[in-house]
């Protein structure tokens, strides 16, 4: 198992992985649902682009992200050691300034899945 480690003491870059995404198409072309899983034994802030933003997810919540056609390409990543207040804070990985809900891809470390048509 890969470490990443830094000046502040991070979760292994592989952790972000028990996130489970499964995809299913839905109505219309290009159209699709992400529902990710958190299966971590710890809570996690997933987050994506350019649909759907971020949310908290606490172990065994699930998080659905309706994708519409159209929507030329997509990034969703998995969010660590983070705290909020208000919508702002910060994460341990993926932060992307300061925002609960993204608008912006997350800053290294992180992993990343990334979808196009």
């Amino acid at each position: 198992m890969a470490y990443i480690y830094t000046q502040w003491r991070l979760r292994p870059a592989a952790a972000v992985l028990c996130l489970i995404v499964l995809v299913g198409l839905a109505a219309g072309a290009n159209a699709a649902i992400f529902t990710i899983t958190n299966r971590c034994p710890y809570t996690v802030w997933p987050a994506a682009t350019p649909v759907g933003g971020g949310v908290q997810l606490n172990p065994g919540q699930t998080w659905t992200i309706n994708v519409p056609a159209g929507t030329s390409s997509g990034r969703v990543w998995g969010r660590t050691d983070c705290n909020f207040n208000g919508g702002r804070g910060s994460c341990q990985t993926g932060d992307c300034a300061g925002a609960l809900s993204c608008s912006l891809s997350g800053w290294p470390p992180m992993t990343l899945a990334e979808f196009t048509p």
